[in-house]
């Protein structure tokens, strides 16, 4: 897989196999949607290959975490981190819920958080209620969720609202942000 734009375009990561990252024109899209992202916080859950967020990085996000619990994923994030002297990435190998709680307690506040869970094992509702329940989102953040366009999930969870769904082919992206209250 190679990184489309930024600091860092045309440079290799790996993808390990077993995974299903996610595709270019899904991460164009993401980008595209949200425009420039220079100075902000970028969360990925799930991150497989890391592909979206060190995508994020390369156009100009201030800090990564990536979340994985998945041994062959950490082994190839830690070598792409290596690759590209990311020194602003941070892996978490932890199971994704450990990992919000840990964010959580030390009160970290991200400016994008992006999840692509595993599909049909119905994560995509459970982690976004930890989201809800852990608020780790800076106020005016978004919360981009890649899922399969037949999972139904709320549109309305908490303080989070759904303000914005875009498909891809069996792709979907669901944004959320805090309901203004």
């Amino acid at each position: 897989m190679r990184i489309t734009t930024g600091r860092y375009k045309g440079r290799d990561i790996l993808a390990p196999i077993g995974i299903r990252p996610t595709k270019n024109i899904v991460r164009k899209a993401i980008f595209d949607i949200l425009g420039d992202v220079s100075g902000i916080s970028f969360l990925e859950l799930f991150a497989g290959s890391g592909a979206v967020g060190f995508e994020a990085i390369s156009r100009g996000a201030i800090g990564l975490i990536l979340v994985e619990s998945n041994h062959s994923c950490q082994l190839a994030i830690k070598k792409s981190i290596e690759l590209l002297k990311a020194s602003s990435c941070v892996l978490y190998p932890l199971e994704v819920e450990r990992a919000i709680a840990q964010l959580y307690k030390s009160q970290e506040k991200f400016d994008i958080i992006f999840l692509d869970p595993p599909y049909y094992q119905d994560l995509a509702k459970k982690t976004l209620q930890t989201l809800e329940a852990c608020d780790i989102l800076s106020p005016d953040g978004l919360i981009i969720l890649q899922h399969f366009k037949k999972e139904n999930l709320p549109d309305d969870l908490g303080v989070l609202s759904l303000f914005r769904q875009s498909k891809y082919g069996d792709t979907l992206l669901s944004f959320y942000r805090k309901r203004v209250i």
